[in-house]
C-alpha cells in the first residue's frame, strides 16, 4: 500500500511539474481573457464561469468578442465549433489508449484535454497504467486551476486598469502554440504540415478570409499526409 501511495504522489508531482512551464506560459493569455470579459460588459462571475466550464482560451476570447458585438447565436456557436474542432482530432488520436478505460477516466481526461495536455501525451505508454492516468489527471488538473487563477487575476485587473489589449498580451497565444508545435517537428511530413499552415494562415489573414484558419489547417493536413505517402512509396 505504501508503495502504491508513493507511486501516486510521484505521479501527481511529476504531472504538475511537467505542466508548470505551460501553466506559466498562458498567464498573460488568461489575464487577457479575464480583462476583456469584464471590459466587454460581463460580470466577474460570468467571466470566471467561461474559464470554469468552457476551458479553452481561444474560443473564450472569440466568443466574448462576438457576444459583445451582438453576433447571432448561430454565428457564435458555429465559430466556437470551428475553433474547438481540433479537440475532436485530439480525441481520435488518443482513442485507442483511452477507449478501454472506465468512463470516469474518459470523462475527466476528455474535459482536461487541452492543447497543452495533448502535447504531453506523445509518449507511447501514455495513459497505459493507473499511475500514468493519474499523471495525466494531475497535469491537466493543475493547468485547469492555473487557467482559472489567471482568469481571476485578469478580472480584477480589468476592473481597475485600462484596456490590457493595448499591452500586446495577445502575443501569448501565438507564443504558447509555437512552444507546443516546434518540439514536435521531428519528421519531414510534420515539417511540411507546419510550413503549409504558417504560410496559408498568413496569406488568408492578409486577405481577411474569415475561414482562413480552418482552410489553412486542412491544407496543412493534406500536405503532411501527401509527403508521408510519397516517402512511403519511395
Amino acid at each position: 500500500m505504501n508503495t502504491l501511495n508513493n507511486g501516486i504522489k510521484v505521479s501527481v508531482r511529476k504531472g504538475v511539474v511537467d505542466m508548470l512551464p505551460l501553466s506559466l506560459a498562458v498567464l498573460p493569455w488568461g489575464i487577457l481573457f479575464g480583462s476583456i470579459a469584464v471590459q466587454r460588459g460581463f460580470s466577474w462571475l460570468e467571466a470566471q464561469m467561461f474559464s470554469a466550464i468552457i476551458f479553452g482560451g481561444a474560443v473564450q476570447i472569440v466568443t466574448v468578442e462576438l457576444i459583445a458585438d451582438n453576433a447571432s447565436l448561430l454565428t457564435v456557436l458555429f465559430t466556437a465549433f470551428v475553433i474547438s474542432s481540433r479537440h475532436f482530432l485530439y480525441g481520435l488520436a488518443l482513442r485507442e489508449k483511452l477507449s478501454p478505460k472506465p468512463l470516469r477516466w474518459r470523462l475527466g481526461l476528455g474535459f482536461l484535454l487541452t492543447d497543452e495536455l495533448f502535447a504531453l501525451s506523445g509518449h507511447r505508454r501514455a495513459y497505459q497504467s493507473k499511475l500514468r492516468l493519474i499523471y495525466a489527471l494531475a497535469a491537466g488538473g493543475s493547468f485547469y486551476l492555473a487557467w482559472n487563477l489567471w482568469t481571476f487575476i485578469g478580472i480584477v485587473a480589468g476592473a481597475s486598469l485600462p484596456d490590457l489589449t493595448e499591452l500586446g498580451l495577445d502575443f501569448a497565444i501565438a507564443a504558447t502554440f509555437i512552444a507546443l508545435v516546434v518540439p514536435e517537428i521531428k519528421t519531414l511530413h510534420t515539417l511540411a504540415a507546419v510550413i503549409t499552415a504558417a504560410v496559408f494562415s498568413l496569406i488568408f489573414s492578409l486577405w481577411e478570409f474569415e475561414l482562413g484558419l480552418v482552410v489553412a489547417a486542412l491544407l496543412a493536413m493534406t500536405a503532411g499526409f501527401t509527403v508521408q505517402q510519397l516517402r512511403r512509396a519511395a
